[in-house]
Order: C-alpha cells, then sequence, then structure tokens
C-alpha cells in the first residue's frame, strides 16, 4: 500500500480547504456543505473533499499555518521532531535523534504514516458524525484519490470498525510513531467539545505519552501561525 502518498495529498490539501472555508465565510457564497467540498476534478480538490468529509461539520481550522508552512506528511514529522526534542532536553535525555517521518527512509516512512492515516481516520469519528452515507462518501473520495484495492480495503476496515483508543494506540511501534498519531489527532479534533476531549485523554493514556510530551505536541499545534 502507498499510505504515505495519500496520506501527503490529504495533509496538503487543507490549505486550498481552509481557504475555500475562509472565502465562503467573507463573502457569504459559494456552495456548501458536502456538495461544496466534493467539487473540482483536480487531485488537490479530491484530497480536500476526502479531508472536508473526515472533518464533517467542524471548521477548517487547524489546517493552515505550520503545517503547510513546511508542506504536507514532511510537516508532521517536523513538528513531531520540534516537540519531541524539546521533551527530551527537559528530561535530560536529548543524546538521541528523533526519528520522525521526515527522518527516516521510505519502509520505515510508510509504516509511520499508514499509523497516522488510522490516528485521522478515528479521529475523525471521535465525536460520532459519521453515518453510513457519510462513510460511503469518504470511501468514494478515497477511491478516486487512490486506485490501490488494498488501501482501499484497508481504509474501508478504519471506516467501519468501531472506535477503540486502546486499538488505534497499538500501531504506535516507536515512542516516535506514538507522537507523530497523537500530534495528527490533536489537529483532527476540536478540543472544546467533550466527546473528541475524551477520546484525545484516552488516546493520550493508551499511547503511554509522558505528559509533558503531550503538553509539546499540543503546544506545537496551538502555536502554528494563524491558530
Amino acid at each position: 500500500m502507498n499510505t504515505r502518498g495519500l496520506l501527503d495529498q490529504l495533509l496538503r490539501s487543507g490549505q486550498s480547504l481552509l481557504q475555500e472555508h475562509q472565502g465562503k465565510r467573507a463573502d457569504g457564497k459559494g456552495a456548501g456543505g458536502l456538495g461544496g467540498l466534493l467539487s473540482g476534478a483536480g487531485g488537490g480538490a479530491l484530497a480536500a473533499g476526502a479531508m472536508g468529509l473526515l472533518l464533517g461539520n467542524k471548521q477548517a481550522r487547524k489546517y493552515g499555518g505550520k503545517v503547510l508552512t513546511y508542506g504536507g506528511l514532511a510537516a508532521l514529522g517536523v513538528l513531531a521532531y520540534k516537540a519531541y526534542g524539546n521533551w527530551q532536553a527537559r528530561q535530560g535525555e536529548g543524546n538521541r535523534e528523533p526519528q520522525t517521518l521526515d527522518r527516516l527512509p521510505p519502509a520505515q516512512a510508510e509504516q509511520h504514516s499508514q499509523a497516522v492515516l488510522r490516528a485521522l481516520v478515528a479521529a475523525a469519528k471521535s465525536d460520532g458524525h459519521i453515518d453510513d452515507r457519510e462513510r460511503a462518501l469518504i470511501e468514494g473520495e478515497f477511491t478516486r484519490l487512490d486506485n490501490d484495492r488494498e488501501l482501499q480495503h484497508w481504509l474501508h476496515a478504519e471506516l467501519n470498525k468501531p472506535l477503540d483508543p486502546a486499538e488505534v494506540a497499538r500501531a504506535a511501534q516507536t515512542p516516535e510513531m506514538a507522537a507523530e498519531m497523537y500530534l495528527a489527532s490533536v489537529m483532527m479534533v476540536d478540543q472544546e467539545n467533550f466527546m473528541e476531549r475524551a477520546y484525545l485523554d484516552e488516546l493520550a493514556r493508551q499511547l503511554r505519552l509522558d505528559p509533558a510530551l503531550r503538553l509539546e505536541l499540543e503546544n506545537q499545534v496551538r502555536l502554528a501561525p494563524g491558530q
């Protein structure tokens, strides 16, 4: 599966989704709802549609800022690297360079990407908004983005399985992978929503994140330009 390529498209799509959202708020025009998110024929537009569906009724508020300043998937690794490095320094454990997404060979980056995409899909389900119709639309968008049948089956299973933070966390095979998964989840959820915040709390517990590292990861999102 080429999870890495699909995840990179999704993360890069955030900028166009954010701009579209802000443009509609400014002029009060443009198609709204799922139809507006699904418009456009280019790969970026399709990715924005898939990301928009995952976000549901949430604002595209988290996508902009640092993630797109650095560019797509690499940005996630950069933010995780900075947070992990800051945490290590405070713990007096700064001797080992964090092996985050932006510093890995392709095979390992693919493994990290699959874990991050699993975390993104789960976080999107954490407020319970994805119904059967939306699942079908999301799967349709993923199919249009990538015709990899193995990846499509995997995504179908992820979308349809019950939400279980413990199961999501089991994908984290390294501390850096756990940090990336949590960072991606923070970008996806609305922390003011009780259900979503409760999900984040349990995911952090299942990932066994040190509270100080968790705070560093959340700060990387909170301090991003435009947030």
